[in-house]
C-alpha cells in the first residue's frame, strides 16, 4: 500500500455553499434563524463547517485547504471563517449545485498549483470515529495516487435501505489490505426506489458519502465529458476573475446525478466500515443520529420534552411540528414509499 507522505501534496475543498432548506425548521429552533445547516452549531458547540475543518487538519496543510461558500450566506460563514485568509475562500455569486462548485474550485486551485490531487468534502456530515475517518481518507488519498485516472469515492457500509442517499454498487476488489478495500464500481445509483435500495443493501451496496478524491485533471476530464458548456463558462469566468458573469450563464449541476451516475467505469470506491458516517440531511435523520450516538444537546432535550407534552389529545401546531421532526427516518421513508 502506498503512503501519502513524501508524495504529491493534496488540496482539500470544503463544500459549504448549499442552502440546506430541508433543515431550516431545525436550524430555526437551534440558532433562531434559517441558516444553512453547515453553519449551525447542532451539537458540540461548533458549527458543522468548523467540525469538518478540524477533522481534516491531520491530513491537509492549511494553505491547501479551501472553502466554497455562497455570497448570500456571508452573515453566517463570517462567524466561522472570519480569521481565514480570503485567498482560501471561494465565494460563489449564487448556489449552482455541487458540479459548478467543484469546477470552480478546481480552476481556482489550478491557478496556484499544476495538476495536484484534490479531495472534496461536504460540510454537513457526522462521523462517530474521527480517527477511523482520518485513516480511511489517508487510504483513499494513497489509492488516488496509485490510480490517477480514476476518481476515488468513499463508500460507507449501509445499515438500512435509505432512499435519499446515492448508492455505490460495488464490483470486484482491486486491492485489499486489512479492513481497507478498494473496489470497482459496477453502477452508481442516485436516490433509488425503496425496492432497489433493499436489493443494493442485500448485495453489499455502499452509501455514497460524496467524499471524492482524485487528480485535478481527472476531475476536469469527467466534468468536461458531461457538461462541456458549463465548464467553458466557469473556466472563462475564473480566468477573468468574473464569477458573477460566469454564474449567470450556467445552469445548476448535480455532480452525483449528472457526472458520477453516468461514468461508473471511471470510479473506484474505498469501503468505510469504521468511521460511523451519517448525512445530516433532514431533521429526523439529525435526531436519529444524535440519539444513536448518545449525544443530547440542550435543544434536543427541550424537543423531546415537548414531544412528551404533545402526547395528549390536543396539540398545538408547534407540538405537531416537533413530533414530525422526531419521527424515525427509516420508518418515515418506508411509509412515504408505500403510500
Amino acid at each position: 500500500m502506498s503512503t501519502v507522505s513524501n508524495r504529491q501534496p493534496f488540496w482539500a475543498v470544503l463544500l459549504a455553499g448549499g442552502d440546506g432548506t430541508r433543515l431550516h425548521s431545525l436550524t430555526l429552533k437551534i440558532a433562531g434563524d434559517s441558516r444553512p445547516k453547515q453553519f449551525c452549531r447542532i451539537f458540540g458547540g461548533k458549527s458543522l463547517l468548523t467540525q469538518t475543518e478540524e477533522r481534516l487538519e491531520p491530513l491537509f496543510r492549511r494553505d491547501r485547504t479551501t472553502f466554497v461558500v455562497t455570497r448570500d450566506h456571508e452573515r453566517y460563514y463570517g462567524e466561522d471563517l472570519g480569521r481565514t485568509d480570503p485567498s482560501r475562500i471561494i465565494v460563489q455569486p449564487q448556489n449552482r449545485g455541487t458540479g459548478v462548485a467543484i469546477a470552480t474550485a478546481l480552476f481556482r486551485i489550478l491557478q496556484r498549483e499544476a495538476n495536484p490531487f484534490v479531495a472534496f468534502f461536504p460540510c454537513d456530515h457526522y462521523y462517530s470515529n474521527d480517527d477511523a475517518f482520518v485513516s480511511t481518507i489517508g487510504s483513499a488519498m494513497a489509492c488516488a495516487q496509485d490510480y490517477p485516472k480514476s476518481i476515488i469515492l468513499l463508500g460507507a457500509e449501509a445499515h438500512y435501505p435509505e432512499i435519499e442517499y446515492g448508492w455505490i454498487e460495488p464490483g470486484f476488489a482491486v486491492r485489499a489490505s486489512g479492513a481497507m478495500q478498494l473496489l470497482r464500481v459496477n453502477r452508481f445509483w442516485e436516490k433509488p426506489s425503496l425496492r432497489k435500495a433493499r436489493a443494493l443493501m442485500s448485495s453489499g451496496g455502499l452509501w455514497n458519502t460524496f467524499v471524492t478524491v482524485g487528480r485535478a485533471s481527472t476531475f476536469l476530464e469527467l466534468l468536461r465529458s458531461r457538461i462541456p458548456d458549463v465548464m467553458l463558462h466557469i473556466a472563462a469566468g475564473v480566468s477573468r476573475d468574473d464569477l458573477e458573469g460566469a454564474y449567470r450563464g450556467v445552469r445548476p449541476i448535480d455532480f452525483s446525478r449528472e457526472v458520477l451516475t453516468l461514468l461508473p467505469h471511471r470510479l473506484l470506491a474505498v469501503r468505510d466500515v469504521e468511521s460511523g458516517w451519517a448525512d445530516l440531511g433532514n431533521p429526523a435523520r439529525v435526531v436519529d443520529t444524535l440519539v444513536r450516538n448518545r449525544i443530547e444537546p440542550a435543544w434536543l432535550s427541550e424537543m423531546q420534552a415537548m414531544k412528551q407534552k404533545s402526547s395528549g389529545n390536543t396539540r398545538s401546531s408547534e407540538d405537531r411540528s416537533v413530533s414530525q421532526v422526531l419521527r424515525h427516518p427509516i420508518r418515515d421513508l418506508t411509509e412515504r414509499q408505500q403510500s
